[in-house]
């Protein structure tokens, strides 16, 4: 096939190669695919001149422009801080009743709080607050030490047998394991507790269990739990007449908490985290509570 033959079929130029009878056609490039590939080349040039790009020995060219994103991330973390250290200091500065009717503030509270409560505490007390099996719920239950913010904060910090010096200490001794009672005991125990939530109705059967346990309690228990059942703060003993139950209301549950004692554990968290952090987050419980108190919930 010679060089400049036009192929009759398709009208363009041949460029005289040939391969098993297959022709070769001289078919220029599209101009469309010349026009972008021009186009992006410009492109190319002038972004690599405007915007930083290529690096050199020790460092790299910064572009006509001046972007430069580590300075834009680096001031807008010091707006943030700014921004941040404004209301800050008026959470430290503050006593929790202003801060609380604060219209102000506790949007501010309620959002950094329900992040720090997710990253440090809702793994144990669930992210609502309503508790997991073996630790409390703290939104609806009455508090071990105290429910007002200033006290909460101090467990916060301290922690329920942790690590801190100043922990709050919490323990109930082992009834059956320490040999205190025997096996009958502490099932009449465990019937007459059950009895005080309405767990137990009363019955010719169970009365005479019901009246011993009431004996065995006012023995064993009264000291810490209270005449009244009702728990005593300065020890953090809890209620023992209400529905809500750390490890379970199930006569099983309760007979291994007579029988093996208990002794719950919170982290000191003010090992961990800052006094303004810590303050946020007794804000933001109490104010979890005040919101279920007030829509009239057991958060159960």
């Amino acid at each position: 096939m010679a060089v400049g033959e036009r192929d009759p079929v398709t009208g363009h130029m041949t460029t005289g190669h040939e391969w098993n009878g297959i022709k070769e056609l001289h078919t220029p490039v599209p101009r469309p695919v010349w026009f972008f590939l021009i186009a992006f080349t410009l492109f190319g040039v002038v972004w690599s001149l405007l915007m930083p790009s290529w690096p050199y020995g020790t460092g790299y060219f910064g572009g006509w422009l001046g972007i430069d994103q580590k300075r834009t991330v680096a001031k807008r973390l010091d707006e943030g801080a700014a921004e941040r250290a404004a209301w800050a200091a008026r959470i430290e500065s503050e006593d929790y009743s202003a801060i609380l009717a604060d219209a102000e503030l506790m949007p501010i509270v309620s959002e950094t709080g329900h992040t720090l409560f997710g990253d440090n505490c809702a793994a144990c007390h669930g992210v609502g607050g309503g508790g997991n099996g073996g630790y409390p719920n703290i939104v609806a239950a009455p508090t071990l030490w105290g429910d007002d913010p200033a006290t909460i904060a101090e467990t916060i910090r301290v922690g329920i047998n942790g690590a801190d010096p100043e922990t709050r200490i919490s323990q109930m001794m082992a009834f059956g394991r320490d040999q205190a009672l025997e096996r009958p005991a502490i099932l009449q125990l465990v019937t007459y507790v059950r009895s005080l939530s309405g767990l137990e109705e009363q019955t010719e059967a169970n009365t005479a269990a019901i009246e011993a346990g009431r004996e065995l309690f006012a023995q064993n228990c009264v000291a810490c739990h209270g005449e009244d059942a009702k728990g005593l703060k300065e020890v953090g003993a809890p209620d023992l007449t209400d529905h809500f139950w750390i490890y379970g209301s199930g006569r099983e549950a309760v007979y291994q908490s007579v029988y093996g004692g208990r002794q719950g554990h919170m982290p000191s968290w003010g090992l961990r985290l800052s006094p303004l952090d810590i303050k946020i987050l007794a804000l933001y419980v109490a104010d979890l509570r005040e919101q279920q108190h007030a829509a009239g919930g057991d958060g159960t």
